[in-house]
């Protein structure tokens, strides 16, 4: 036995919680499943499909608030916001190209991972920007938290706290975000031919300074975008014309000692497009890593990968991408051992083979006291262990 259950309502959301509360069936928590694969298979019969639980409740561009149900689409999101010029200024990333998957992102699944693009550098990441949620605990009861403007935060920290938590302690039903207006313009300064650990410190200059950057990357060689000589160090500038301009000659003459070059906007989107979906490693049968550490802590971790890798940095050196052959563990012993000597931080296996998989844990292992705390979240809102059980524990 088994199947899947359809909701299209928040009750039938509570519905399908209580049923399988009182059968003792976990549920497998799922949108389109473009994340899907991040994680091994649940050991689950029933399997709790909410992309049909879709549609913007209410869309206020004056107020920069957006209020919708989980199953609604990134790319529906992005229409209705590129028509009043606004953004979430998260930056989310669409990963299925990488995972090789089809379907369109929907928001329940970003609000449940918690990623977050270039922008994430000085923006903050999706829980940053979540005003409130209502949804359905693992015990079967409904709550919300926080509202539609700023000003209400009542339960606002629960709210954060749910973003980024897989779908293990409650199925968000309605979910009100924060917009920002799309920057008028931008460019990216292209330093050249530097290391990761002199990209790390020009990147660190850059974003000390009064240039205001929205985006710090650097780009080896063999990362950089067909018609980029790598290697690269991306630094991103956006907003209105003058105060742009007036920041490129700033930044030009900070960091006069580099060669400098300028990608106009058209080619600066497509470079910042390619940093935040991973396209360097989309397609290719290796192992790909997303770490998160201290900036300067980047290029120890990089170095520590094994040989044959190839490295994306993001974030001025904080998150890394690394794709790694897919032998062996794939890399997983040398790169958490290197961030947890760096300092801590979070090494998370986005792509592998299943075989790999199976074996390697998919998330950074975690302190025993923030365990514990993990824990007592989870008997709080799911002490049946329903939703998404063990998915978060690998």
């Amino acid at each position: 036995m088994g199947g899947t259950l359809t909701p299209r309502t928040s009750e039938e959301v509570k519905e399908a919680i209580n049923w399988a509360i009182s059968a003792q069936e976990p549920l497998e928590i799922v949108g389109n499943g473009t994340k899907r694969a991040i994680a091994p298979p649940r050991q689950t019969a029933y399997t709790l499909d909410v992309s049909g639980h879709a549609g913007i409740v209410a869309y206020e561009p004056e107020e920069l608030v957006l209020t919708l149900h989980p199953g609604t689409t990134m790319r529906e999101l992005a229409e209705a916001m590129e028509a009043k010029g606004q953004m979430f200024a998260f930056e989310p990333p669409d990963l299925s190209p990488l995972l090789g998957v089809d379907g369109g992102a929907t928001f329940g699944g970003t609000f449940a991972t918690n990623f977050a693009g270039p922008r994430r550098l000085t923006a903050g990441a999706v829980r940053d920007h979540m005003l409130g949620v209502h949804a359905v605990s693992g015990r079967g009861e409904t709550f919300k938290a926080g509202g539609r403007v700023v000003k209400n935060v009542t339960g606002y920290d629960l709210a954060r706290a749910l973003c980024g938590s897989w779908g293990t302690l409650a199925v968000a039903t309605e979910l009100t975000v924060k917009v920002l207006p799309r920057p008028e313009t931008e460019i990216t300064l292209l330093l050249t031919g530097l290391d990761p650990e002199r990209a790390v410190a020009a990147m660190a200059r850059a974003m000390g300074s009064s240039g205001d950057v929205s985006g710090a990357a650097h780009l080896p060689a063999d990362v950089a975008p067909d018609g980029i000589d790598g290697p690269v160090t991306a630094l991103r500038l956006e907003g209105f014309g003058p105060s742009v301009a007036a920041r490129r000659d700033h930044l030009s003459k900070l960091l006069a000692e580099h060669s400098l070059s300028v990608l106009e906007v058209d080619a600066s989107r497509a470079l910042w497009r390619a940093v935040r979906d991973v396209t360097p490693f989309v397609g290719t049968p290796h192992v790909v890593w997303r770490v998160s550490v201290a900036p300067t802590a980047g290029p120890e971790v990089a170095a520590a990968a094994p040989p044959g890798s190839r490295i994306l940095f993001d974030w001025a050196g904080g998150l890394l991408w690394i794709e790694t052959p897919a032998v062996g563990d794939g890399g997983e012993a040398a790169i958490r051992a290197t961030v947890m000597a760096s300092g801590g931080g979070h090494a998370t296996l986005i792509r592998a083979p299943a075989s790999l998989r199976s074996a390697v844990p998919t998330f950074q292992p975690t302190a025993p006291a923030l365990e514990a705390l993990s824990e007592r979240m989870r008997n709080a809102f799911d002490p049946q262990t329903i939703l998404n059980p063990g998915r978060m524990a690998r």
